[in-house]
């Protein structure tokens, strides 16, 4: 076990204010594997007046050097691609493989689009007669959760500096180990003191802190609608912007015409990746009637050829959760077709790929975000009826179309209330906007969009 001393503010490594700390545990085996710092609301406040004192500075700086730093920062993040992958799978219990693909080169390809788009994005332009700048808006407070712990650090991190914000950063608490190397590539990338902050801490104590600050101007939040909403009240009532990327219940949704057993098995993937653990996975599969049985049996052996090659989830906490819906989910009729609640082993917070069959939309496990490897199949009778389903819930983040030509699942994708729709497994793209409809968040991340969350207007009239 290795205790992390200090927190990251205004360019270098500092005590905290109180002597508190947070163990990190490895979620396979429940061992402690680390400590670091439990800031509290006074180092909050040292790190915002940080942010604050070089933010006239880092807006000042040429966007072609901004977007010089984030290269270095990003060259950095490939140089040290194999130790973040390893510091994930540590302490989030991710599968090494899976934490290089993902954990590790999604951020860096997020950091390099960055880098791009700091170089050549109008930071001004003409409306008639007008000129309108388009100015950083300030300090932000960026709050991430831990499930995928440095994707979410630099979908906030590197739009908010190609922007010329500065950042206050508080992690998950869970997987802090991977936001202090994050800091260290900030440090050695060149980035300016006080331009990068880092402050661990609990949610209630440091989160809290951060959200309320009257030095910040933005606070950018990744986790649960619950969460959210607090944060957006307290943000609402300083009049400060928020950008909440909050909760889903994706629905995956198979045409007749679709590729039955290809949309089946990647949407088990999908929802296996990670452990379930992402908040647009597609949860909730919606399948033709006259499809159903031979779409159930498909899932099924997808999901059991999953075995041990699913990592566990984060804590005992989600476990005791994801648990606790698979037995609501069978207390209200659903029929469990691969799974069930039972720990698959005795060490570590693991649940088994389940598949759930005979789901109807008004049961919990058809309603509420898991967080963890469960997939609910429901039928449906014809597209008004999917589209019902699968607008039917209170989340409105991602999803799936499936079906024998594109132009036939675009034209049921664009009536969907949802913010991201793959089509026919359409893949990844750190470009595109990501975000939700309805109780899944406002504003977005990820290229111009995301940049454009961290700018405000200005207007010169002639």
């Amino acid at each position: 076990m290795k205790a992390h001393e200090g927190i990251y503010i205004d360019g270098a490594w500092r005590p905290a204010a109180g002597q508190d700390v947070i163990e990190v545990v490895n979620p396979v085996d429940e061992q402690v594997i680390g400590t670091v710092p439990a800031g509290t609301a006074l180092d909050v406040d040292t790190a915002v007046r940080a942010a604050r004192t070089a933010f006239p500075g880092w807006a000042a700086t040429p966007p072609a050097e901004r977007a010089a730093r984030l290269a270095a920062l990003r060259d950095v993040l490939v140089a040290r691609k194999d130790e973040i992958a390893e510091t994930v799978t540590a302490e989030l219990g991710s599968p090494l493989p899976f934490s290089q693909a993902v954990h590790a080169a999604v951020p860096i390809a997020v950091a390099a689009s960055y880098a791009e788009l700091a170089a050549v994005h109008p930071f001004e332009e003409k409306a008639g007669t007008s000129t309108v700048l388009l100015e950083p808006i300030g300090v932000v407070g960026a709050i991430t959760p831990w499930n995928y712990p440095l994707h979410q650090v630099v979908a906030k991190v590197a739009p908010a500096l190609a922007a010329g914000c500065t950042v206050v950063l508080k992690p998950a608490e869970d997987t802090p180990l991977v936001a202090r190397l994050f800091a260290e590539a900030v440090h050695a990338a060149g980035v300016p003191a006080g331009v990068f902050n880092l402050v661990t801490g609990l949610g209630p104590v440091a989160g809290q802190a951060l959200a309320e600050h009257p030095g910040v101007d933005l606070v950018s939040f990744t986790g649960s609608t619950a969460v959210g909403r607090r944060i957006g009240a307290v943000a609402g009532g300083a009049l400060k912007k928020v950008a909440l990327e909050l909760g889903g219940k994706s629905a995956n949704v198979i045409l007749p015409s679709a590729d039955l057993a290809r949309a089946v098995n990647v949407g088990v993937a999908n929802v296996m990746s990670n452990s379930g653990q992402t908040c647009s996975a597609w949860t909730r599969m919606l399948v033709h009637r006259d499809r159903y049985d031979e779409a159930v049996e498909l899932a099924a052996a997808a999901a059991a050829k999953y075995g041990d090659r699913i990592g566990p989830l984060v804590n005992a906490a989600q476990q005791a959760r994801v648990r606790g819906y698979i037995d609501k989910g069978v207390a209200e009729g659903a029929r469990l077709v691969a799974g069930g609640s039972e720990p698959p082993r005795e060490r570590g917070y693991h649940v088994s790929p389940t598949v759930f069959a005979d789901v109807t939309p008004e049961m919990t496990i058809a309603q509420e975000e898991i967080f963890g490897p469960v997939l609910s199949i429901l039928r449906y009778t014809d597209e008004d009826d999917a589209l019902r389903i699968a607008n039917g819930t209170v989340y409105g983040l991602a999803g799936a179309v499936w079906a024998g030509e594109d132009a036939e699942a675009v034209a049921f994708a664009r009536r969907m209330e949802t913010g991201q729709v793959d089509i026919n497994g359409g893949r990844f793209n750190p470009v595109a906007p990501f975000g939700g409809y309805k109780q899944s968040g406002v504003g977005r991340e990820l290229g111009v969009h995301g940049l454009a969350e961290y700018l405000q207007t200005k207007s010169l009239q002639f």
